[in-house]
């Protein structure tokens, strides 16, 4: 592996920004978030504490070396995001063009300060295998889509590895079809100069901790958030919703012909 002579460099002046921003988070979601979180989109209007979080994502975003570009128009609110997954900072890529409520497996809630902040964001948050559990959550997921907020899952069921798009369970679109809302594909690619970086989500055997510092460290990429058009919901074929969602992903990640 070529090594990198900028790396420390970056630790130098990335870290203090790190902390600074996430003191500032801890003030946020302690002021704003904590009396504003259940507000609204209204006549295609973000509240104040959507741009919040939009602000603060893409300031993350540049901490980590990463600008974040959009490709498409995301749907107006109510609407269930569908995404592919590849690493942590993915909730952050799609945070900074919409604020929405994550699916996220439950040990999300018990890390240190992560947790408390993901649950002033409006997570939601599912244990890994259990039924009961998924039932929980795709209810509570209906009951905020008919309530105006947008909700975005990971439908492979976790995070894939060397650019593999895995498969996209099913059921979980189950709850746009409930709430009456649209399915929106959306694509999160890496990139620089317009080439696809896979090694920038988990890496085999890689725990979150060595992919944070691995990518605090990283050259500057593009993070590209591709809203794509959404899938035509239908209240008996959510398999077909599934795969046309994941081929619309799945072009929307390879590298375009200059």
């Amino acid at each position: 592996m070529t090594r990198d002579p900028l790396r420390p460099l970056r630790y130098f002046w990335r870290i203090p920004l790190l902390l600074l921003h996430v003191l500032l988070g801890i003030l946020l979601a302690a002021f704003v978030m904590s009396w504003n979180r259940d507000r609204v989109m209204k006549n295609g209007r973000e509240p104040f504490a959507h741009r919040v979080i939009r602000w603060w994502s893409t300031m993350l975003m540049r901490i980590f070396g990463l600008r974040s570009v959009r490709f498409g128009q995301p749907a107006a609110d109510p609407v269930l995001f569908v995404a592919n997954h590849t690493s942590w900072i993915d909730i952050e890529l799609l945070h900074s063009q919409r604020a929405a409520c994550f699916v996220a497996k439950a040990e999300i809630a018990r890390w240190p300060l992560v947790g408390w902040l993901a649950t002033s964001g409006g997570t939601i948050f599912h244990r890994r295998g259990s039924n009961h559990s998924l039932s929980a959550v795709m209810q509570v997921m209906v009951d905020r889509l008919r309530a105006g907020r947008s909700v975005a899952v990971f439908p492979e069921g976790g995070t894939g590895h060397n650019g593999v798009l895995k498969v996209f369970h099913a059921r979980i679109l189950q709850a746009a079809v409930d709430a009456g809302v649209p399915v929106q594909p959306v694509g999160l690619r890496f990139a620089r100069g317009g080439r696809r970086i896979v090694d920038a989500g988990f890496r085999e055997d890689e725990n979150f901790m060595q992919n944070f510092l691995r990518l605090l460290g990283g050259a500057p990429m593009d993070a590209e958030v591709h809203f794509l058009t959404p899938v035509p919901v239908s209240t008996d074929g959510r398999r077909k919703m599934a795969e046309l969602a994941r081929e619309r992903i799945a072009t929307a990640l390879e590298d375009r012909a200059s």
